[in-house]
């Protein structure tokens, strides 16, 4: 039997405290080539996940600890959905091909993602081209705006 307990996801949240990207995950599948795709993600505030999509999967959400907003966003960069999952969802699922980005609000945050495998690294394609790369200038504006984001606002870089 596998199992995350509070012990382990107190570890992972503080490995994701020590990580560059403030990030750290604890994989329950064996093999990145696993058909479906089964993690604990560690992600503190300040982590950047950039907009992105994927076509071959859709990708459940499940807050563990803590509180993240999941965005949801149409071509044109406008947001379509809101939810702070941990608070006002219990999960969420975001089907393939659909521009997501989820950003951490609480210390100590933990999210569990299940989706189809293999594990594919994201191509830049798949990333929305109003964001900017990770470590890039404007990660931490664009962070900010997802904070409070609304559905029908579209982020504008100035």
């Amino acid at each position: 039997m596998k199992q995350i307990t509070r012990d382990a996801l107190s570890d992972l949240a503080a490995k994701a405290q020590q990580s560059p990207r403030l990030r750290a995950n604890l994989n329950l599948h064996e093999e990145l080539s696993d058909p479906i795709q089964r993690l604990a993600i560690a992600m503190e505030p300040g982590t950047y996940i950039r907009a992105q999509f994927h076509a071959h999967t859709w990708e459940l959400l499940f807050a563990l600890s803590g509180r993240f907003v999941v965005l949801i966003f149409d071509d044109a960069g406008v947001v379509i959905r809101r939810t702070v999952l941990g608070e006002e969802s219990t999960v969420v699922e975001i089907p393939a091909d659909c521009w997501h980005a989820v950003l951490s609000l609480d210390a100590g945050g933990v999210i569990f993602e299940v989706k189809h495998g293999p594990y594919l690294p994201i191509p830049e394609g798949n990333y929305a081209d109003w964001t900017v790369p990770e470590n890039a200038l404007g990660t931490a504006e664009l962070m900010a705006w997802y904070s409070v984001a609304q559905v029908g606002d579209c982020y504008r870089q100035a």
